[in-house]
């Protein structure tokens, strides 16, 4: 039997990831646990009356039960995220959540890992990093095994395997397996670059571009060949470099 199709959440994926994104998604992931264990307390004629004022998603089919929520609930499927924060350009769909990330920005973070120091803002983000020191990953794909330490996450891989791409473009119809495959994408639309470089005023559309730009100025060098030592600033010289002890031709 071939192996999965892997999950999308690469390195980079997760190095564009703040602590903020990690509370956030422990708080989707008690929702969505809630919202399997809630038992419907209502009677028959009551569901009936319900579903007939409830309103259709266009894109989905998923049913909301009034005109606010489905507005709401659109969203997803847009990426539009309306309240963007002043101070570094992270947009979110709530303000509520605009709101607590901005506690990043003033340094209130009272939760404190014990096993190396970091804080969070909220015990959530770090019941969820906890898990990178315990390794622990409570969540399994029945297709084929492969764990998570986050439901979101799962639920996201899942999709590999159902081939859903539930997130379109309205601008050039195309479509994506996450909101933030969308939102990276509608970004060639609007020219939007959210992410300005600390030591000058280069502007990028990507976090991960960002990073590797500012490397130029730091020096860093973070990926090293395991052969001869030798250090990169990006991935891709480094595997471009592997070629020499490999003897693969390198396409010119």
């Amino acid at each position: 039997m071939s192996d999965p199709e892997p999950c999308r959440i690469t390195d980079e994926d997760t190095e564009e990831q703040t602590d903020l994104t990690e509370e956030n998604e422990e708080s989707e992931d008690d929702e969505l646990l809630k919202a399997e264990k809630t038992p419907h307390l209502q009677t028959e004629d009551a569901l009936m009356q319900r579903d007939k004022n409830r309103l259709t998603c266009s894109q989905c089919g998923k049913t909301l039960a009034n005109k606010y929520i489905l507005n709401e609930h659109m969203m997803i499927h847009t990426g539009e995220k309306p309240f963007t924060c002043t101070q570094c350009g992270t947009s979110f769909r709530h303000s509520s959540n605009l709101n607590e990330h901005m506690k990043v920005h003033k340094g209130e973070r009272t939760h404190r890992c014990d096993q190396c120091g970091k804080t969070f803002l909220r015990a959530p983000g770090l019941k969820v990093h906890l898990r990178t020191h315990t390794k622990e990953k409570p969540y399994s794909c029945s297709e084929c095994g492969k764990s998570f330490t986050q439901l979101s996450h799962l639920m996201q891989h899942q999709r590999i395997h159902t081939g859903v791409k539930e997130y379109m473009c309205f601008e050039c119809g195309k479509t994506f397996i996450t909101a933030a495959e969308l939102q990276r994408h509608q970004r060639i639309h609007t020219g939007e670059k959210p992410y300005k470089c600390s030591h000058c005023d280069k502007r990028f559309s990507q976090f991960t571009h960002l990073k590797t730009h500012e490397r130029l100025h730091t020096g860093e060098k973070p990926y090293s060949c395991d052969q001869c030592l030798e250090r990169f600033t990006h991935s891709g010289q480094l595997k471009k470099h592997l070629k020499v002890h490999t003897g693969e031709k390198q396409h010119t």
